[in-house]
């Protein structure tokens, strides 16, 4: 009987071993593995790979581009693919199921419709500022010194359309003047009215401070002490839908590194 329980013993301790050997083992082979994966764990225990689609403003076009490359060559494996347009274009595009894991906004409120409509995952970071200024042809030909000089009939001037983030700054700043602006066409991002000022299209526009500083001098740019009544804030976030929410994630980091922010400010942004 003794050797009985003396071998009932020993099996229920080797029993106990073997179960605390494999509870201490691979912990990332059961709730962590899955869709995503294969980009490393929220430990980085490995390099992120793979590809994603960043949807991105129209006015992050240089920066992103620069970051997207940036990134690529630091982590090798990984492709950083990009669509620029008008933030609340891009929102639609979104919302009618198009396929992207990152989207960065050109202010707080697009994003919020993707939040609220529970498109995006987590809570999106602010990463960088914008404020506006009036693009004019090189030289100033019309001789522009402030917003009101916009409100003259004889100035043709382009706007972006009230729902894109840089019309309603226009229409901030348009009431923090008290004037009255009255563009001859409203357009779906800030790239389409940077455009029709350099191409001659018009004579003025209202474009971000970073739109000129990297327009290589196709436009020239005049400040106006309105602009500070609208500062856009930028948000980026990881999209639901996203196919590698582990890379999107790190790219979305990296951007509000201290190589991101470098680049952006470089650019002319400003801190959030």
């Amino acid at each position: 009987m003794k050797t009985l329980l003396r071998s009932a013993a020993v099996t229920a301790v080797v029993i106990a071993a073997l179960a605390t050997s494999a509870c201490s083992s691979s912990p990332g082979a059961g709730a962590g593995a899955g869709r995503g994966s294969s980009t490393g764990s929220a430990t980085g225990s490995s390099a992120p790979t793979g590809s994603i689609t960043v949807f991105a403003a129209a006015s992050l076009q240089r920066t992103f581009t620069e970051l997207g490359e940036r990134y690529e060559q630091e982590h090798p494996g990984t492709t950083i693919t990009f669509s620029f347009a008008g933030s609340s274009d891009l929102v639609s595009q979104i919302r009618n199921g198009a396929p992207a894991d990152v989207f960065a906004s050109a202010d707080e409120a697009t994003m919020a419709e993707l939040t609220g409509a529970d498109l995006a995952t987590g809570w999106p970071r602010d990463f960088a500022t914008n404020t506006l200024e009036i693009a004019v042809a090189p030289g100033n030909p019309e001789g522009i010194e402030d917003l009101r000089d916009l409100a003259s009939s004889d100035v043709q001037l382009v706007t972006c359309a009230s729902p894109v983030p840089c019309g309603a700054a226009a229409d901030a700043v348009e009431r923090a003047a008290g004037v009255t602006l009255r563009p001859v066409s409203e357009e779906q991002s800030v790239a389409d009215v940077l455009g029709k000022v350099a191409s001659g299209q018009a004579d003025a526009g209202l474009v971000y401070v970073t739109d000129v500083a990297g327009s290589g001098g196709r436009v020239d740019g005049v400040r106006f002490e309105e602009s500070t009544e609208a500062v856009n804030t930028y948000p980026i976030g990881v999209l639901q839908g996203s196919t590698n929410p582990g890379l999107a994630a790190s790219f979305a980091a990296y951007v509000r590194s201290d190589a991101g922010r470098q680049v952006l400010t470089d650019a002319g942004f400003g801190a959030p």
